[in-house]
């Protein structure tokens, strides 16, 4: 158990292992002495729209309703007795309707009516809702194409042991001011993302949500892919071929609260606001705005794990990166807190219902494909979180280091890198549990929304705008673009066990991210990516991109992140960092001003050789290293040592050259 690897988890093993056995017990309630998990979570098989040979039926679980019409083109958007819907036990309201009466494309929705109102919804279960153009206002649509999709790849993709992710968000992927389509994403992205070397892509924004410029995290229509970016067949073709490419296809799930909207969400599906969430206060999040689930409620429980089955089985994802986990397992979804100590995780401050149903969900997805991608947002390191459920863990097989952005935003903001400290660069970077697997960012989405700032704004600021051609001289430019490369690559080189990017954070995205709303008179010129500024010879965007390429490359080809990072050596005079992993030493020399000439220091014995120079020529730098030379380790006060020339804000990967030759 993880209390068994950590002395300071002792003291809590009582409510560990009741967490743990909570979870066995819980799962075999729900499924059944023996049997697997996900041959229950089956709520999507019966619930919502189900296409037979000559009829279709129409489902809900609506307890509380006292009647509930199906309403449409088909009835004139009246209620009408003939599609009146039957009340069956358990609160399940059913119609079957003929075919032809309720053809591919039809809209619709439900009309509910309850003890003291009444109104139109649209069905939890639905897999497809759209928004008319001129209204605004979305009905859900029967999905029955004549031809099914046929996958040509297989199910899935191989195991990926440690992700290099490109997070992206297809509706602003495009350069043009629109949103962008998952026809464009795979005809414009996902080929710069195979040339970039990333392994795993995470999309945002899947799950249908009224509002764009929530970035995809109000969720109405949990089942329903976003129709705004294209149709199912259109998505499911995009992950088919990124499989094809050898690289796996992420969802961003949300599972942590649903969007406050009654007409569209499932708040008042039948007129009760606690069918699936908390009634009350609790029952609406204070930050968010938004609606929390109830995790203790069986049904709640089911219609998630059916969600996470559905998406899987329906558009073979290869895993989830879960949105919000903190705000899930914290009464008071961690607001406002420091998680200081052990202590505050074991409380009383946790809800155990949200954490029971996280374990629940993550034997599940390992039912469905054990080689699955599971990945938690969270910001509190809630030990555990991501172990094994067989060692007392809640499963996750990763946890984002959250905090390693931060630190980033606090150095680069407060302190003048000068006055940076090599021995915290790399204990914030390095520092995890050594029971969990952590994915690393320097930046993600969350650093590039308008209020927050990218690393290459906060670098260079206003001259971004007038001095990134590269007939421009500026040392401002210059001290910018080279930490650029060095931030990226010290996170990487320092990376528990997987790395993350954001879609144009590669070659430093000049624009923040700002959704169409009132505010900006609905413009999408900051909800877009622009692409060409990359490729552009003229400007020095060009350079960072290369230099990511070579850098994810390097990791992808070599499986680095396989091996654990050490630290061989940090001076903080010099300000100097050497970083060992696998087979590769990291020099790296953060000195505003002065280069270190014969920079000794210990190494493991070999012969080595330079496979990536921050201050090459072809990543904008100024070519002050002979990237030819060979290196070899000598002996210096009785220890194998290596001595560089580390030019000033520079890094440079050694690579041992017997080591190179065998691959």
């Amino acid at each position: 158990m993880i209390y068994d690897k950590d002395e300071y988890l002792k003291p809590y093993a009582p409510l560990i292992d009741k967490r743990h056995q909570s979870a066995v017990l819980r799962r075999d309630q729900l499924a059944g002495y023996g049997r697997p998990l996900s041959d229950g979570a089956n709520n999507h098989l019966y619930y919502g729209v189900h296409r037979g040979t000559h009829s279709t039926f129409f489902r809900e679980w609506a307890p509380a309703a006292t009647q509930m019409w199906i309403i449409g083109p088909f009835s004139a958007w009246r209620r009408e007795d003939r599609f009146r819907m039957k009340r069956l036990e358990g609160g399940t309201w059913e119609i079957e309707i003929p075919n032809e009466l309720v053809p591919h494309g039809t809209l619709f929705k439900w009309y509910v009516t309850w003890n003291g109102g009444e109104g139109e919804r649209l069905p939890v279960y639905a897999t497809r809702c759209v928004q008319d153009p001129d209204t605004k206002i979305f009905s859900a649509q029967v999905w029955a194409p004549a031809k099914a999709y046929q996958w040509k790849n297989d199910y899935g993709c191989p195991s990926i042991a440690n992700p290099l992710i490109y997070e992206a968000h297809i509706g602003m992927s495009s350069e043009e001011c629109k949103v962008s389509t998952f026809v464009e994403f795979e005809k414009n992205v996902l080929p710069r993302v195979c040339a970039l070397g990333y392994n795993t892509i995470q999309l945002m924004a899947l799950q249908e949500h009224p509002y764009y410029g929530s970035f995809g995290y109000q969720v109405s229509n949990f089942f329903a892919l976003s129709s705004r970016f294209g149709t199912p067949e259109e998505f499911k073709h995009l992950v088919d071929t990124a499989h094809k490419k050898g690289i796996a296809v992420v969802m961003d799930v949300v599972h942590s609260h649903a969007v406050d909207n009654e007409m569209e969400g499932p708040g008042k599906i039948d007129g009760s606001e606690d069918l699936y969430f908390h009634s009350g206060a609790r029952g609406r999040h204070p930050a968010w705005g938004s609606r929390c689930f109830d995790y203790g409620k069986e049904a709640t429980v089911w219609m998630l794990l059916s969600n996470l089955k559905f998406w899987m089985q329906e558009y073979h994802l290869d895993g989830f990166r879960f949105d919000g986990v903190t705000s899930m397992i914290y009464y008071d979804h961690g607001l406002g807190r420091d998680f200081t100590d052990y202590s505050c995780y074991f409380n009383g401050s946790a809800d155990e219902d949200a954490v029971l149903y996280l374990t629940l969900a993550n034997l599940l997805i390992r039912e469905l494909n054990p080689r699955a991608v599971v990945i938690a947002e969270d910001m509190s390191g809630m030990p555990g979180l991501a172990a094994p459920f067989s060692q007392g863990g809640v499963g996750f097989e990763y946890r984002m280091s959250m905090g390693v952005a931060d630190h980033w935003i606090k150095w680069i903001k407060e302190r003048q890198d000068q006055d940076w400290s090599m021995g915290e660069i790399w204990w914030e970077l390095s520092g995890k549990r050594a029971d969990e697997r952590t994915i690393s960012y320097a930046e993600c989405h969350d650093q590039a929304m308008v209020g927050d700032k990218t690393i290459i704004f906060r670098l260079l600021d206003a001259e971004m705008y007038t001095s990134m051609n590269t007939g421009s001289r500026s040392l401002t430019i210059d001290r910018g673009i080279a930490l650029h490369k060095m931030i990226r690559l010290v996170t990487i080189a320092t990376a528990g066990d997987g790395y993350l990017c954001f879609m144009g954070n590669e070659f430093g995205h000049p624009e923040w991210i700002d959704f169409p709303r009132q505010g900006n008179d609905w413009s999408y010129f900051y909800a877009r990516r622009q692409w060409s500024l990359s490729e552009n010879p003229d400007l020095r965007y060009r350079h960072l991109l290369e230099f990511d390429k070579a850098m994810i490359h390097l990791f992808a080809k070599h499986n680095l992140l396989m091996e654990k990072p050490v630290q061989l050596y940090a001076d903080e005079e010099k300000k100097v960092l050497i970083i060992g992993r696998g087979n590769c030493i990291f020099a790296l020399n953060f000195n505003p001003a002065v280069s270190h000439t014969d920079f000794t220091f210990p190494a493991p014995a070999g012969s080595y050789r330079v496979v990536l120079d921050s201050d090459s020529g072809t990543f904008g730098g100024f070519e002050r290293n002979d990237g030819a030379l060979k290196h070899q380790t000598r002996k210096v006060d009785g220890r194998e040592s290596l001595s560089l020339y580390l030019p000033s804000r520079t890094a440079v990967v050694l690579m041992k050259a017997n080591d190179r030759k065998k691959r």
